[in-house]
């Protein structure tokens, strides 16, 4: 069973506009609200494509109400965590050529007795060799010790853990022996603290993760596509989008591509020293699939508007392309 866990999820709303311009009156084209939050992102993604999976959600207050009746209407199968403090609203500006401006609200603090409820009811769900996935920011004020630990419990408790974050919590994650992280190219670049202007560097990166612990990284880099660099291999998949809409959720729509075709069951555990022979080829074909996927996955939802998640009709396998570190262009496109 995939467990998604979003700590700080959010309503969403999406405004389609001409053109940002600052101090103007700018008419809306179209609006649109739905839940938000990273690993609530990915379990859409995963139940539009058939793939079962529950999203825990820490919500709090009629933001919070409302956000699981959405869910809920769209048949998630969803379990509230509780808290004091009221879920957070967020709003995106999308613009025709799929440019994205957005204005996060913070979210609630949690308690230490509400994040020790959640742990307990993440460890629950997931049950022994499960997956549990972990996205988005960490709420306001939340220790890095504390979210340590949780990963570590995930870890020990014999289930993949794939984590969806930035800054301290994705450092953390892979210190604590995530299976997977999935940084995009910003983030990857904040936690290493210097530029990524080329694939080599990107790769670079990935690679320190690994060095602190991480069993995988999958970097997500907008316009190039992806990256996944692991204990076998590096391998580069990009895909073309001939009209792009919005690039919110791409980065969790390619998560939920690489996790509904068992990306993660196919990586070496993080400490186990294993390396696969690459003439067997059986789990490095496994990944390469995955990546396709993945990256398919991402470039369908950039098509279509706001964070709506792309369903079978969407996605194009096709048009997604794997090459070797040696095969891309040097440079990436400018952030």
């Amino acid at each position: 069973m995939i467990v998604t866990l979003t700590l700080n999820p959010s309503l969403d709303r999406t405004i389609e506009i001409g053109e940002l311009v600052r101090g103007d009156i700018i008419r809306a084209a179209s609006a649109r609200i739905e839940p938000g939050g990273k690993g609530v992102n990915v379990s859409r993604a995963l139940l539009a494509n058939g793939v079962p999976s529950r999203a825990l959600v820490a919500c709090g207050g009629d933001e919070g109400g409302q956000l699981i009746r959405l869910l809920r209407s769209e048949q998630v199968d969803v379990r509230a965590l509780p808290v004091a403090g009221t879920s957070r609203s967020n709003i995106t500006l999308s613009e025709p050529d799929g440019t994205t401006t957005k204005i996060n609200e913070p979210g609630p603090e949690l308690s230490a007795a509400e994040f020790s409820a959640i742990t307990g009811q993440v460890l629950a769900e997931a049950g022994a060799g499960g997956c549990v996935v972990v996205c988005g920011s960490l709420p306001p004020g939340l220790p890095i010790q504390e979210f340590f630990h949780l990963c570590e419990r995930v870890v020990a408790a014999g289930d993949q853990l794939v984590v969806d974050t930035s800054g301290p919590a994705l450092q953390a994650a892979a210190k604590a022996g995530a299976t997977l992280v999935k940084p995009n190219r910003e983030e990857l670049a904040q936690v290493v603290g210097r530029p990524l202007d080329t694939f080599s560097d990107v790769v670079d990166a990935a690679q320190e993760l690994r060095s602190w612990g991480a069993g995988a990284v999958l970097a997500s880099l907008g316009a190039d596509g992806a990256v996944l660099v692991d204990a076998d291999e590096v391998i580069v998949g990009a895909a073309t989008v001939a009209r792009p809409r919005s690039s919110v959720g791409a980065g969790d729509a390619l998560l939920a591509g690489f996790l509904a075709v068992g990306g993660a069951v196919s990586i070496p555990a993080a400490r186990s020293g294993q390396v696969e022979d690459p003439e067997s080829g059986g789990q490095l074909r496994h990944r390469r699939s995955a990546l396709v996927e993945a990256v398919a996955w991402g470039a369908a939802a950039v098509s279509l508007p706001g964070s709506q998640m792309p369903g079978p009709a969407d996605i194009q396998r096709e048009r997604v392309r794997l090459h070797r570190l040696t095969e891309v262009q040097l440079l990436l496109s400018p952030s």
